[in-house]
C-alpha cells in the first residue's frame, strides 16, 4: 500500500452558493490545484471537510469522484469512520474498491464501548480489508481517547499502521512515536515539533489555505534545515493558532474554509449548522493570513463577501423552503392593485 506520509491535505468539499449541493466541477478543479501544489497526499472525508454535515450519498459519490480523478497521482486515505463495526467495514470496502490504499477511523463515538468493545472494533474492520488502518485520536471532539496503553495493543493488530494524533499534547504524541507504528500529527500548533520528534508527517487542514507553505515545511525539516523550517513556521503560525483557538467562535472547519475562499480557492459556503464568520473574525484571519510568503496576499486581492452581504445571505438560506409570510404593505402599489374592484 502506498506511504500516507509527508503533507496529507484534510481536503475541504466544495459546496455550490447554497452550501447544500456538491460542487463536482469545483472538486475536480480543486484536487488537481492541490496536486500541482506539491500535496503528498488526500484524505477525503475529513473533519475539515464536513464529514459531519454529509450524507451517505454524498460520501459515496465524493470517494467515486477523488479515486477517479486522482488516478493514482498521490495516495488518497478516507476517513471511514461509523457508529457500528458493521457500517464501518461496508464504508471501508467501498473506499479501498475505488482506490483508498488507508482508511481513517475513529472509536465509536456516541455510547461509546469501552476499551474491550474499541478493540472488537478495529480488530473487525482490520480483518475485512487489506488497507491500512490510520486510528484517529480527537477526544476533545469524539469523547474518546485512544490512550498510549490501548494503542500500544492496537498497534498489534494486522494493518493498523498508523495513528492520527490531533489531541495537541505533544509529550502523549512522543509516547506513540516510542511506541511504535507511524504518527501523523493532526494538531496545527505542534506541526514541526511533531515531525522533529519522530512523527511521519501531517494530516492537516490548513494545507487547504497554504499548501506549498506546508509542503516546504515538511521539506526543510527532513532535510534537517531546523533553524529555516521554524523561520518558516513562524509565519505560519498565526493562521495555524487561529485555527485551532480563537476568541471569535469560530469554528476549524468554518476558520479553514473561509480562509480557502479568502486566499481565492473558491470553495464554497460550510454547510449549515455552521454558520459563517463575523466582521471582527475576518478581519483576524485577514491579519493571520497576511503573513504566508506564498499564499499571504494583500487586502485588494482577498476574495470575501463582506459581512452585510454574509449576513443577506444567511437569512436567505435560512428562509429557503419556507413558504412567504412576509405580511404586504397597504400602502404599496401591489396592494393598492390588488384592492382595485
Amino acid at each position: 500500500m502506498a506511504a500516507i506520509e509527508g503533507v496529507c491535505i484534510a481536503m475541504c468539499t466544495p459546496f455550490d452558493s447554497t452550501g447544500e449541493h456538491l460542487d463536482e466541477v469545483r472538486l475536480r478543479d480543486y484536487i488537481d490545484e492541490i496536486i500541482d501544489a506539491g500535496i503528498h497526499s488526500i484524505l477525503v472525508g475529513a473533519g475539515t471537510g464536513e464529514y459531519a454535515y454529509l450524507s451517505e450519498p454524498e460520501k459515496r459519490r465524493i470517494i467515486e469522484i477523488c479515486g477517479d480523478h486522482i488516478d493514482g497521482r498521490v495516495p488518497i486515505c478516507t476517513q471511514s469512520s461509523a457508529m457500528s463495526t458493521l457500517d464501518t467495514i461496508e464504508a471501508t470496502k467501498f473506499a479501498v474498491d475505488h482506490g483508498a490504499s488507508a482508511v481513517m477511523v475513529l472509536p465509536p463515538w456516541l455510547e461509546s464501548p469501552f476499551e474491550r468493545g474499541v478493540m472488537y472494533h478495529y480488530e473487525e474492520i482490520a480483518k475485512s480489508t487489506s488497507a491500512d488502518l490510520i486510528l484517529y485520536n480527537t477526544p476533545q471532539a469524539s469523547g474518546v481517547e485512544i490512550t498510549p496503553s490501548m494503542y500500544r495493543r492496537l498497534v498489534q493488530i494486522d494493518n493498523v499502521a498508523y495513528i492520527k494524533d490531533s489531541e495537541g499534547d505533544l509529550a502523549k504524541l512522543q509516547k506513540y512515536v516510542a511506541i511504535g507504528g507511524k504518527v501523523l500529527c493532526g494538531a496545527d500548533p505542534i506541526a514541526p515539533f511533531a515531525l522533529m520528534a519522530g512523527a511521519v508527517g501531517w494530516i492537516w487542514g490548513s494545507a487547504n489555505i497554504m499548501p506549498h507553505e506546508c509542503v516546504k515545511l515538511y521539506d526543510l525539516i527532513t532535510a534537517g534545515q531546523h533553524a529555516e523550517a521554524l523561520e518558516l513556521w513562524s509565519l505560519m503560525s498565526p493562521l495555524n493558532s487561529f485555527l485551532w483557538d480563537n476568541d471569535f467562535d469560530v469554528e476549524y472547519l468554518v476558520g479553514a474554509k473561509t480562509a480557502a475562499n479568502m486566499v481565492g480557492r473558491n470553495l464554497g459556503p460550510n454547510r449549515r449548522p455552521q454558520l459563517p464568520v463575523t466582521g471582527d473574525a475576518r478581519l483576524a484571519l485577514e491579519s493571520a493570513i497576511s503573513t504566508l510568503p506564498i499564499n499571504g496576499i494583500d487586502r485588494n486581492r482577498l476574495v470575501y463577501r463582506a459581512w452585510e452581504e454574509e449576513k443577506d445571505w444567511l437569512v436567505a438560506m435560512s428562509q429557503r423552503g419556507k413558504p412567504n409570510t412576509k405580511p404586504t404593505d397597504p400602502n404599496s402599489s401591489a396592494a393598492s392593485e390588488g384592492n382595485q374592484p
